[in-house]
Order: C-alpha cells, then structure tokens, then sequence
C-alpha cells in the first residue's frame, strides 16, 4: 500500500491507479455483446476480467472466435436449404430471405455458444 500514489478529492484519497497498454483492435459486434452479457448478468466475473486486466484481450478472443464460428457455419447451412449461386441470380429476394434466415439461425447458435455463457 505504500508504494501507491493517492491523489486527494474532497475529503477521500483516492489510489492513481492506470490501465496498462492496451492494442487499439476495435472489438467487433460479439464482442460488446459478451461484455453487455457479462456487465448485467456476470458482474462479479465482469470485475474480475477488468481489475486483471483480461477483459479487453476476452472480448477480442471471444469477437474472433464467433467470426470464424459464424464463417464456418454459414457454408453448412447454405448447403442444407440449397441456397445456391443459381437461385441468387433467378430469384434474387427469395436467396435474400433465405440468407436473412440463416444468419439469424447461425447468430442464435453462436449466442448460445459463445456469449450467453
């Protein structure tokens, strides 16, 4: 305790205390996903992350990890219903319907995977 610096406000001393360097990779939409999830649900683990200084690189990892989640799912549910090329260029609102679909059913899969744990 006494190799920290306070500085004084009012009548409390509060410790100067300052976040290491962090990387400047923005965190992508599952990312601020998983902190809102662990803010209002997690709080205890929410602070742990942080005054470790793990938030920010879980956030990150958690943000890749659904990416390539949602880049390899993608594929496989495409090839399921038989949204093809083909149909993209015959029936361009249906292939746009099914796509919205399916984004939704792989973004409902990594929620349950990787953010609402």
């Amino acid at each position: 305790m006494a190799d920290l610096a306070y500085s004084r406000c009012g009548d409390f001393y509060i410790p100067d205390l300052a976040l290491t360097g962090q990387p400047d990779k923005p965190i992508g939409k599952y990312g601020r996903m998983r902190k809102r999830y662990l803010r209002e649900h997690r709080p205890c683990l929410y602070s742990s992350l942080i005054l470790s200084e793990k938030l920010y690189p879980h956030l990150l990892e958690i943000d890749e990890t659904a990416n390539r989640r949602l880049e390899r799912i993608m594929p496989e549910l495409m090839k399921s219903v038989g949204v093809t090329e083909r149909l993209k260029a015959s029936d361009p609102m249906k292939w746009v319907g099914l796509m919205n679909t399916l984004r939704a059913q792989a973004e409902e899969i990594i929620l349950s995977e990787l953010i609402y744990v």
